[in-house]
């Protein structure tokens, strides 16, 4: 099959996420970058676009023009991955959508819930597809422990505790990665909350299919003259009675990228640290602990589709980013060969991104009633 075109909105010279996405479409030969608006800034829009080895005339100033021209062009774009700050992303995803080209756009979907709630709709009246990029779900023993949740080897679910601990804005930082990330203006209302406490909530969702009904959050900007969170403590109460504890933190000293998963039911429990990717340890209510492998025995279907090399080769980060744009492209083909995409394909959408962003607002709202129980909007 000939790769699908890929364009990219942001990601130029200095952008760490960039290189991820472009590795990650590249990983398994599913794609092809030919055109980018790779910088807010023309002159280094274009010296990033060679640096990278694209065409001239396919290495546009804007994200505007580039979408407008693409979209006429025979052998134009198919799909475009949006790599911007979070308050780019909406105006971004618009101009591609409405011209009929499918969007991978990192998360959160957006910086404030008012674009959320537009950019649904636009996605809504768009004949393409929209998908986010919750790298964690496409690790295989997320897909594992998925797998256990759903045959009900767990039980009745009773208790999710999910963290995210980094410790890299410890101190204060004027970094370009830093810079937006703590502004309110490009990141959105959430500091911490957005930008891993979305990772910690989707992840939570995505492998115990709960759904939340209500949250109290406690938000801290511990920095002085931080204006957003870089700590949280939130309580969740699921549908169905199970509970939740999501603790998100930047300001953790020696914690550099502790996502960990854990969930109980009546009948045993898991737990998985993502910087432990290939193990999920499983406990059977009353029985020894037991540690699964990626690639190991005792590991199902689920993950073994998303897995690409034998066992003790350890896979990660790249690979599980890799794997959403690989389930993305049997998407778009299944779309545009006018057929329904396979039930065991697994990427997060535009519902997935909008309920990240009500978390967001969910939390910030809680915590400026002193913790005060709230749903999402």
């Amino acid at each position: 099959m000939e790769r699908i075109r890929l364009g990219m909105v942001g990601g130029g010279n200095d952008a760490f996420i960039g290189g991820v996405h472009r590795f990650a479409s590249r990983l398994d030969g599913q794609y092809e970058l030919v055109a980018g608006a790779l910088s807010s800034t023309p002159e280094k829009a274009r010296a990033s676009g060679a640096a990278l080895g694209l065409d001239p005339a396919r290495t546009y100033d804007d994200f505007k023009a580039m979408a407008i021209r693409e979209a006429r062009l025979k052998d134009g774009i198919e799909a475009v991955a949006i790599v911007t700050p979070n308050h780019v992303h909406a105006a971004a995803a618009r101009e591609f959508l409405k011209r009929g080209i499918h969007v991978i756009c990192d998360k959160p979907l957006t910086a404030t819930l008012s674009d959320a709630r537009k950019l649904v709709k636009a996605a809504g009246e768009s004949d393409a597809l929209f998908f986010l990029t919750h790298v964690y779900t496409g690790y295989p023993m997320i897909r594992q422990a998925c797998e256990m949740v759903a045959a009900g080897e767990l039980g009745n679910l009773r208790v999710v505790n999910v963290e995210y601990a980094q410790d890299w804005l410890t101190k204060a930082d004027d970094s370009k990665q830093a810079a937006w990330r703590t502004d309110p203006a490009q990141s959105g209302a959430g500091g911490s909350t957005g930008d891993i406490g979305t990772h910690a909530f989707n992840l939570a969702g995505f492998v115990s299919g709960l759904t939340l009904n209500s949250l109290s959050a406690d938000l801290q900007s511990f920095v002085a003259g931080r204006t957003l969170d870089d700590n949280a403590h939130v309580m969740l109460r699921y549908e169905g009675g199970a509970r939740g504890m999501l603790w998100c933190s930047q300001v953790a000293p020696g914690n550099e990228n502790a996502l960990r998963l854990r969930i109980y039911g009546d009948k045993g429990g898991i737990e998985w640290a993502q910087e432990n990717p290939n193990q999920l340890w499983f406990t059977p209510f009353g029985e020894p602990k037991r540690l699964l492998t990626r690639g190991g025995a005792g590991t199902g279907a689920a993950a073994a589709r998303v897995t690409r090399i034998p066992a003790g080769h350890p896979e990660g980060y790249l690979e599980g980013f890799a794997t959403i744009y690989s389930e993305a492209a049997i998407a778009i083909r299944a779309h545009q060969a006018g057929e329904i995409c396979p039930a065991d394909v697994h990427v997060p959408d535009i519902n997935d991104g909008l309920r990240g962003v009500q978390f967001v607002d969910a939390c910030v709202r809680s915590s400026k009633r002193d913790a005060a129980w709230v749903t999402l909007a």
